[in-house]
């Protein structure tokens, strides 16, 4: 019993210490004076007014949500049917296949971010809206069909087969009865697919273009060149989007993890 306690206290201690540092900026961005001073002086929501106001964050934040939810659906879709054939089919190399969907899990993100500038260099994709779906559909679709293999694992293939056998196609059955039953799973991975769009940061920083930067982009831009408290109202604004999103896809996931009936 005093082992399990000590471990839930140095749980306790780590939730802690990895949380902090992320609700010290709450306060930060209700400081009345213009610096980054901790404790504020003062309460002010002036940078909240200032980020909903400035016509320059306010692009950045509609070029952020216009490319996350374009990755939502590009990754969702294509993270669907690669998780269909993935889950159906069976071949050599299946594994090594699995794998390579999930390399970009894996390879840290500054070497997949050299590679795209190099590729998206030749292909006039730098600073477009096209590119930044395609560089954001690559590291968010792994998550999609993480989701949606864990969904597919519980459903009962004999609900396909039945549907076949009354005359239902591949489309039929697969609108009808194989995606209402992995729809949680689909829900999360595009849940997840968006937070990760919204959220990145490094490819975002090597396919930018003047004309088109993300609201990380934005942040980074701010915090390296400017004092403007302004960015921790929008690291606020930002972080619970984020965490309510999860939430989201956390309520979704434990739907996902009840049985069939």
């Amino acid at each position: 019993m005093t082992s399990k306690r000590l471990l839930s206290i140095f749980a306790v201690l780590i939730v802690i210490w990895l949380i902090v540092p992320t609700l010290v900026i709450i306060p930060m961005s209700f400081n009345e004076a213009p610096s980054f001073n901790f404790p504020p002086k003062g309460f002010s929501t002036r940078w909240y007014e200032n980020f909903f106001t400035d016509p320059n964050w306010l692009k950045s934040l509609f070029a952020s949500l216009q490319v996350a939810v374009l990755t939502m659906l590009v990754a969702t879709s294509v993270g669907v049917l690669a998780s269909l054939g993935l889950s159906k089919v069976k071949f050599r190399g299946k594994g090594l296949m699995e794998g390579y969907f999930l390399l970009p899990l894996i390879v840290p993100g500054i070497v997949l971010a050299v590679g795209l500038y190099s590729l998206f260099l030749r292909l006039n994709l730098l600073g477009t809206l096209p590119g930044f779906v395609l560089a954001h559909t690559i590291v968010a679709m792994p998550l999609v069909i993480t989701n949606v293999m864990a969904s597919l694992q519980g459903l009962d293939p004999r609900l396909e087969q039945a549907s076949a056998s009354l005359g239902g196609g591949r489309v039929r059955t697969f609108f009808s009865i194989t995606l209402p039953l992995i729809a949680p799973g689909v829900t999360a991975g595009a849940l997840f697919a968006f937070v990760t769009s919204f959220d990145e940061v490094i490819l975002s920083l090597f396919i930018q273009s003047p004309n088109l930067q993300t609201l990380p982009v934005k942040i980074f831009n701010s915090v390296t060149q400017t004092n403007d408290p302004t960015v921790a109202a929008v690291a606020v604004v930002t972080m619970f989007t984020s965490v309510i999103v999860m939430l989201v896809a956390q309520f979704a996931t434990r739907k996902r993890k009840r049985p069939v009936a």
